[in-house]
């Protein structure tokens, strides 16, 4: 398959811009990872003024993708996981050219994913699954079962993403798949959620309290990025003021919901301050130095 595929990378491998290539090949018919194509070619340059290019190929049976990828747009989404399949290129792909070891150095640090990596990434999947557990709760409660049904299986999804995580892989696509060899624990959830015999109301209800005792037992970790954010200043944090920090913008459009959960657990408190109306009083959010005090003892 190389071989044929030459032509295509070989141009772009005398390309001082180039910094490596990679070649992903399809294992299985069903191939969600190389989205059905026989190849996937990633190039990934230095800069580009179109910072993912992608062409589709085909010759004779055979069917191949070149993606071309800016290197500051790849690192966001391996900082972010908002492309898990270049990730999973990454991990898994044969390295066709590599400048300067570029490649080979990027995929040691996919291996061994930092602690600092592993918060973030920890802090968006939770970001997630606070939002899509919260509104599967304001289902139930609201009678449209089924639709709480498909928001838990939803935040099963991230759960399952955040166990990996936790673990010190980066989730592939095949989630589940995953998740059984390494944390079967987790995936007994999803089985009896998806497996269940029992009517979609009893289901639901039954999940909600299994994921309540998986999250406390990991709501510490998962808030540790946001919680170390937070405790950058001693007063209070406005809303929009934290939203807006950098280091939170990765997760900023479900930041309420995960807001609204540490405030449950009591891990975040509120504090009420005046403003120019005499009724409305400014929300602001601090941690709670005593319950994260007693986390540590």
């Amino acid at each position: 398959m190389e071989d044929i595929l030459r032509p295509i990378y070989q141009e772009r491998a005398s390309n001082r811009n180039t910094l490596g290539i990679l070649i992903m090949e399809k294992k299985k018919m069903i191939s969600p990872e190389t989205d059905n194509f026989d190849s996937i070619l990633l190039v990934i340059v230095q800069s580009s003024e179109e910072k993912w290019y992608v062409k589709h190929y085909q010759f004779g049976e055979q069917s191949a993708a070149l993606h071309v990828i800016d290197r500051d747009l790849l690192n966001e989404w391996i900082e972010t996981s908002s492309y898990r399949r270049a990730v999973e290129w990454i991990i898994n792909g044969r390295i066709i050219y590599d400048r300067n070891e570029y490649i080979a150095q990027l995929k040691e640090t996919l291996r061994v994913f930092p602690q600092s990596k592993r918060q973030l990434r920890l802090a968006i999947e939770f970001s997630k699954l606070t939002r899509s557990y919260s509104e599967s709760r304001n289902l139930y409660a609201s009678g449209d079962y089924l639709d709480a049904y498909s928001k838990l299986l939803r935040t099963l999804h991230y759960l399952g993403r955040i166990a990996i995580i936790e673990k010190g892989y980066h989730p592939e696509v095949m989630v589940w798949a995953q998740v059984k060899r390494i944390d079967p624990e987790v995936y007994k959830l999803y089985e009896e959620l998806v497996r269940s015999i029992e009517e979609t109301k009893k289901r639901v209800e039954l999940m909600f309290l299994a994921i309540d005792v998986a999250l406390n037992k990991r709501v510490n970790k998962c808030a540790s990025h946001l919680i170390e954010v937070m405790q950058e200043q001693e007063q209070p944090w406005g809303f929009g003021e934290l939203k807006t920090h950098p280091s939170i913008t990765p997760y900023k459009y479900d930041l309420v919901s995960t807001i609204e959960y540490l405030v449950s657990k009591d891990i975040i408190q509120v504090t009420l301050e005046e403003t120019k109306s005499k009724t409305i009083l400014h929300r602001k959010y601090q941690v709670n130095k005593e319950v994260m005090k007693q986390e540590l003892e």
